[in-house]
């Protein structure tokens, strides 16, 4: 039994950074941050409570609230060849009260 809990405890781990792609690092992300705010790109199948709990489960923080939002890629022109951009779906994650997040070292 105790083999079984563990493997099952690192799948959960692993699926955890599946579901977060990379964190947003720009002007109005970090403009964000004053509200207890962090942004995260992630997959487009994830859902909210997909996000929460790998944010609490990898960050060791409280989340409060979740929002989502899916950006349709772009057609464009690449040296007269038309293409498409990936699609991208991002999470903008409250954080409760007291909690804070940095990038680049984990809970703090």
């Amino acid at each position: 039994m105790k083999k079984a809990k563990k493997i099952e405890k690192t799948e959960a781990r692993a699926y955890h950074y599946d579901v977060i792609v990379s964190p947003v690092i720009t002007e109005k992300s970090t403009a964000v941050s004053e509200f207890n705010k962090v942004i995260f790109n992630v997959r487009l199948d994830s859902t909210k409570a997909d996000i929460k709990s790998a944010i609490e489960a990898l960050f060791n923080v409280k989340v409060a609230n979740v929002n989502t939002l899916r950006r349709l890629g772009k057609t464009k022109l690449f040296r007269g060849v038309k293409g498409k951009q990936n699609d991208t779906k991002k999470a903008i994650v409250t954080l409760a009260e007291g909690q804070s997040i940095n990038l680049e070292g984990g809970a703090s």
